[in-house]
């Protein structure tokens, strides 16, 4: 299974980038799908994630400017960036729970290579 992300660059403070991530190869389920970030000199952080059924959940620093969506069908998960502030500086990675078997208990984390957005104020 491979994550690639997509859609990282520079943005002025105040604006907003779309980054994505697309799942392939050896697929049954994704359980759930969703984004890190890791500043500099910072450890990775929890973004947020949304399941294949349900609302997304938010790191607090995010709410309301971030938004989290997902394409089941063509296993890519989206992140909307608004109002994008210096401190989202980071390169970001997506994540997913990937179930590549029919009777699969448990799924397996995988990540994407990362894709660095900086914002400038």
């Amino acid at each position: 299974v491979q994550l690639q992300a997509s859609g990282g660059g520079l943005a002025q403070a105040g604006g907003s980038l779309r980054l994505s991530c697309a799942a392939s190869g050896s697929i049954f389920d994704i359980e759930s799908m969703g984004w890190y970030r890791q500043g500099p000199a910072k450890p990775r952080e929890l973004v947020g994630f949304i399941f294949s059924r349900g609302s997304p959940t938010y790191e607090d620093s995010v709410k309301g400017r971030f938004t989290i969506s997902r394409d089941n069908a063509k296993n890519t998960v989206y992140l909307q960036m608004n109002s994008l502030k210096p401190e989202d500086t980071a390169v970001y990675y997506c994540h997913a729970e990937v179930r590549s078997h029919h009777g699969t208990y448990h799924p397996v984390d995988y990540w994407g290579q990362g894709t660095l957005v900086t914002v400038s104020s």
